[in-house]
């Protein structure tokens, strides 16, 4: 399953291919080498669809970049595993491991920085 279309301008709709995770395929998906941020969100979370669009226009200039996300109220089991307690919450992963997790909403330049600090060019 992939993340809803996402309106790059009025006329134009395009697809923005961000993997939703859930219990079933999550813990292969961030055994990578590559780091991998997973956003925890919510549809009825404002600030949540807000970091989506962020991570959307991310997505699209970086597409190397590794973003996925999980819906918090369809994957409880993961909140529950990862102590999410406030949604958005990010969590940067590398071979299955926690790098790096920041809760709230960030701007495009945060986010790229968590990339950054971990070796990843964007």
């Amino acid at each position: 399953m992939f993340w809803p279309l996402f309106y790059k301008n009025k006329t134009e709709r395009i697809f923005i291919m961000i993997k939703n995770l859930n219990q079933e395929n999550f813990k292969q998906e961030i055994q990578s080498d590559i780091p991998i941020l997973v956003d925890f969100w919510a549809s009825w979370c404002g600030p949540c669809m807000m970091q989506g669009e962020i991570l959307h226009q991310i997505d699209e200039e970086n597409p190397a970049l590794q973003i996925r996300k999980v819906n918090a109220d369809e994957c409880r089991e993961l909140v529950m595993q990862f102590g999410i307690s406030a949604i958005p919450t990010m969590i940067l992963f590398r071979n299955g491991e926690i790098l790096e997790r920041v809760t709230g909403l960030r701007n495009a330049a945060q986010v790229k920085e968590i990339f950054r600090k971990h070796g990843v060019s964007c």
